[in-house]
């Protein structure tokens, strides 16, 4: 029986955000390097690696909610991007056909992208769907991107490739048998975004603990300053790839769901409570 949830979404700016809701906690990834703390909590107390924050993104928060929070089931979302246990309605479905035309079907697969905030917030997931959900299923994912090219491939294009390389070599050395859901996943056209899940206690403590191993062993081996601009986000990156790995690897049973995603979220300075 479920007897605590939290599921914790991470802004990089004030804002009000869309859901009012106790079972989901603001945090302010990057505390630790802004100056206008107003109210929301901050991943910059107690074990904290805050200061990381323009390399690791939303990792930051993760890493605070890992080591200085405690709750039977874990999630991570964003300011902007919250699950839904709710179909897609029909009209965004019919509008979904001008994807195909654009060639954006595969970019927008899973998400509902909007900036109706009034219509779609009541649709956010909440802690009954939740609660049900995992009495059938062993952890909460968004529904996965569909690449146009392999994972490897489509990194390549954005990316240093010699990053995956580092990656497989880490691998190899700690944690060798992943070896071959890492090349699954490199040859695959299927990624988890945005480094989001819900998952009960045991599951999030094991995830957690395999996948900052990896990710601090990358960081040494790396001088992360020589990342600017949009690469410099490069350690969120990764973990997206490392976090399919980690779930295509332990083969238990996922629930993938939509996204919402907000287009337009005004920010202000009213505080977080």
């Amino acid at each position: 029986m479920i007897q605590s949830v939290k599921i914790y979404s991470f802004y990089y700016k004030n804002t009000t955000g869309p859901v009012n809701d106790d079972l989901y906690c603001p945090v302010m990834a990057g505390n630790a390097l802004k100056n206008d703390h107003q109210g929301m909590t901050g991943d910059d107390t107690g074990d904290s690696i805050s200061e990381k924050n323009l390399w690791f993104s939303e990792l930051t928060g993760i890493y605070w909610v890992w080591k200085n929070t405690q709750q039977d089931i874990t999630g991570s979302c964003h300011y902007r991007r919250y699950f839904t246990a709710h179909d897609e309605p029909l009209d965004l479905k019919i509008k979904r056909t001008f994807y195909y035309l654009a060639g954006m079907h595969k970019k927008r697969s899973g998400l509902i992208y909007t900036s109706n905030i009034p219509r779609f917030k009541d649709i956010i997931l909440n802690k009954t769907e939740i609660a049900d959900i995992l009495q059938k299923y062993d952890a909460i994912l968004p529904q996965p991107r569909k690449l146009k090219y392999a994972v490897k491939k489509h990194y390549s294009r954005y990316h240093n490739i010699r990053d995956l390389e580092i990656i497989e070599q880490i691998i190899r050395t700690k944690h060798p048998e992943y070896l071959s859901s890492y090349y699954e996943v490199l040859n695959g056209k299927r990624l988890y975004a945005n480094n989001m899940f819900v998952l009960p206690e045991v599951y999030f403590k094991n995830f957690m603990k395999w996948w900052f191993s990896i990710i601090f062993d990358f960081e040494k081996q790396i001088k992360p300053e020589n990342y600017t601009g949009y690469q410099q986000r490069i350690i969120g990156f990764l973990a997206e790839r490392l976090l399919t790995v980690w779930f295509m690897h332990q083969k238990i049973k996922v629930k993938e769901l939509p996204v919402i995603y907000f287009k337009k979220i005004k920010f202000s300075n009213v505080q977080q409570k």
